[in-house]
C-alpha cells in the first residue's frame, strides 16, 4: 500500500510541476478555474443576495479543501508546506467560504487568490514557450499591484461601504482605491475617522511602493536569474558570459530552447 501511495504522489508531483505535455494540460486547468474562482469573488457583492449563492460558495470551499490536501500530500516535508504563502492564504480563504456570516470581514482576503495564478509553474512555463521569458518579472509585478488593488478594495467595502447597494458600494471602493494609490486625490469620496485615515495611509504607501516597483521592472534592462557556480550572484544579463561579481565563465541556457 505505501508502495501504491509513493507512486500517486510521484504522479501527482510531476502533473503539479513538471513541464510534459499532461502535466502542462492539468496546470491549465487548474489555472482556469483559479481564474473562475477569482470571477465568483469579485462578482461576490452582486451576487451574494442569490439563491444559489451559498452553494457555489461550498463548492468553491470543497474544491479549495480538495486542492490543499493535494498539495500537502506533495510536500516533501509538511514545514515546507506550511511555510507557503500561498498555504496560509488559502487556509484563510477557506474558513471565509465555510463560515461566510461568522468571517464576512475577512472575505476581502479572496481577492489575493489572484496570487494563485502567478505561484502555478505553468505562469511561467506559458512565457517561456511562448517566447516571452524577459516579462516574468513585469506580469509578476503587474499581478502583485492588481492583488493589492482588489485587497485593499474589498477591505474598503467591507468596512466602509458594505451597507450600501453591492454594485455602487463596491464601485464606491474600488474608485477610492485607485484614486488613492495613484494619489491622484479628488477628495470626493474619502473614508471617515482615524481608522478612515490610517487605511487611507497605509494605501497610499503601500500603493506607491508597488507602482514603483512595477515601474522598475518595465524599464530595467532584462536579466536572467542563474546562480553562479562560483559566488552564487543570481542575476545576469541574458548574454552574459562572465560573472560580473566574480568574473567565473557562465552557461546560462537559451531561454528561447
Amino acid at each position: 500500500m505505501s508502495q501504491v501511495k509513493r507512486s500517486f504522489r510521484e504522479r501527482l508531483r510531476n502533473l503539479y510541476f513538471a513541464e510534459s505535455l499532461a502535466a502542462i494540460r492539468f496546470q491549465l486547468t487548474l489555472a482556469l478555474i483559479d481564474i473562475a474562482i477569482i470571477c465568483f469573488f469579485l462578482l461576490g457583492p452582486y451576487l451574494r443576495k442569490g439563491a444559489g449563492y451559498l452553494i457555489l460558495d461550498y463548492l468553491i470551499a470543497v474544491w479549495i479543501a480538495v486542492e490543499l490536501g493535494a498539495q500537502m500530500l506533495i510536500a516533501r516535508s509538511l514545514r515546507r508546506w506550511l511555510s507557503r504563502p500561498m498555504t496560509w492564504i488559502d487556509i484563510l480563504v477557506l474558513g471565509t467560504l465555510l463560515f461566510p456570516q461568522l468571517l464576512f470581514n475577512f472575505a476581502f482576503l479572496r481577492a489575493l487568490r489572484i496570487w494563485a495564478i502567478t505561484q502555478r509553474p505553468i505562469f511561467k512555463v506559458m512565457l517561456r514557450r511562448l517566447g516571452k521569458a524577459h516579462l516574468i518579472d513585469v506580469a509578476t509585478a503587474v499581478v502583485n499591484f492588481i492583488v493589492f488593488l482588489f485587497t485593499i478594495t474589498g477591505f474598503v467595502y467591507t468596512f466602509f461601504f458594505y451597507g450600501e447597494n453591492g454594485a455602487e458600494g463596491f464601485i464606491d471602493a474600488f474608485y477610492f482605491t485607485v484614486a488613492t494609490v495613484t494619489t491622484t486625490g479628488f477628495g470626493d469620496i474619502t473614508l471617515p475617522g482615524t481608522f478612515g485615515k490610517l487605511t487611507s495611509i497605509a494605501t497610499m504607501i503601500i500603493g506607491i511602493s508597488l507602482f514603483v516597483r512595477l515601474a522598475q521592472a518595465i524599464i530595467r534592462p532584462h536579466k536572467v536569474t542563474f546562480s553562479c557556480p562560483e559566488c552564487g550572484l543570481q542575476r545576469h544579463d541574458a548574454d552574459a558570459v562572465h560573472c560580473k561579481a566574480c568574473g567565473h565563465i557562465l552557461n546560462i541556457p537559451d531561454e528561447g530552447a
